[in-house]
């Protein structure tokens, strides 16, 4: 494979979904793990097939040649009430990963999101936006828990995210107008961006000096206009097939690759597809998608 300045990793949301729990429900760690190191990848994020205890974990992926870059955090900063907890649960979360010898946090915040606050009732509809003092109490958290990270070495990068309050161009780029540079830093993520009414490469451009990580997910066209007419939630859209990986869908990943060419991008990236594994093989699909990329990698280095 054409090297690239940046590290290639997967996620194991292309086995097991997370949000989406039938999806790769039979699928064992240790398919996972040794479909990534045939893959020819060494980073991947925690998930919820993964053994929990550190020294078990450490050894599995290390005799893989494998690292645990991130995990996912839900956070609930907007609402202040929960401000203490919530710190005290992120310290923890970090102290894992500091073991794990990861570099980023993947954080996201979950208040107002329909399927992820746990204020939430099944008969509401929509994702709550947030006011001025849930966004200036969300800003006060992150800087607090990115403070947390910088103590123990670690990234808190934020995960814009689908189906959460901070999804939208103008939420994305008012989070990281609220938040201390040098504390919070952002997971560009390509799918979620476009699922957002993003286009991906201005949030790549806009915000390229507080990306420290970022997942490569690519989306189907045809499958978000159909939910969008039809106003399904973010989970639904997954059930129906809306992700899948880079060069399977309908995002131009030319000019991402070029941006980070150019600027030198060196720290992780994850391939995402987030996908039913009974009907688009994760190995497979990743396979695939590491053609696209490499072809894609020679065009853009001559």
């Amino acid at each position: 494979m054409v090297k690239l300045p940046f590290k290639l990793g997967i996620h194991p949301i292309n086995w097991v979904g997370e949000d989406v729990k039938e999806h790769g429900a039979d699928t064992t760690f240790e398919q996972i793990v040794d479909e990534i190191q045939a893959l020819g990848l060494t980073g991947t994020e925690m998930g919820r097939k993964y053994p929990s205890d550190p020294v078990i974990l450490k050894a599995e992926l290390a005799k893989r040649g494998i690292g645990l870059v991130s995990q996912w955090k839900s956070v609930l900063f907007s609402d202040p009430a929960y401000r203490e907890e919530e710190l005290l649960a992120y310290r923890k979360h970090v102290e894992f990963l500091k073991e794990m010898g990861s570099t980023v946090i993947s954080t996201c915040e979950v208040g107002g999101s329909l399927h992820f606050d746990p204020r939430r009732t099944p008969n509401e509809k929509e994702v709550l936006r947030f006011d001025e003092a849930a966004w200036s109490s969300l800003a006060e958290g992150l800087n607090a828990a990115g403070a947390i990270a910088q103590e123990y070495g670690l990234k808190l990068t934020y995960h814009h995210h689908g189906g959460t309050a901070v999804e939208q161009p103008e939420e994305i780029n008012r989070l990281m107008e609220l938040t201390d540079p040098k504390l919070v830093y952002l997971l560009f993520d390509t799918g979620h961006a476009y699922y957002g009414g993003a286009d991906p490469l201005t949030v790549l451009r806009n915000h390229y000096d507080r990306i420290a990580y970022i997942h490569l997910k690519d989306i189907r066209q045809d499958v978000l206009d159909q939910a969008r007419a039809a106003n399904a939630d973010f989970v639904t859209c997954i059930r129906q097939g809306v992700f899948t990986v880079p060069g399977d869908g309908c995002l131009d990943f030319g000019p991402i690759f070029r941006e980070l060419l150019a600027r030198g991008y060196n720290g992780w990236a994850m391939l995402e597809g987030e996908q039913d594994p009974a009907v688009h093989p994760a190995y497979e699909y990743a396979k695939k998608s590491l053609d696209f990329i490499q072809t894609l990698i020679s065009k853009e280095s001559r």
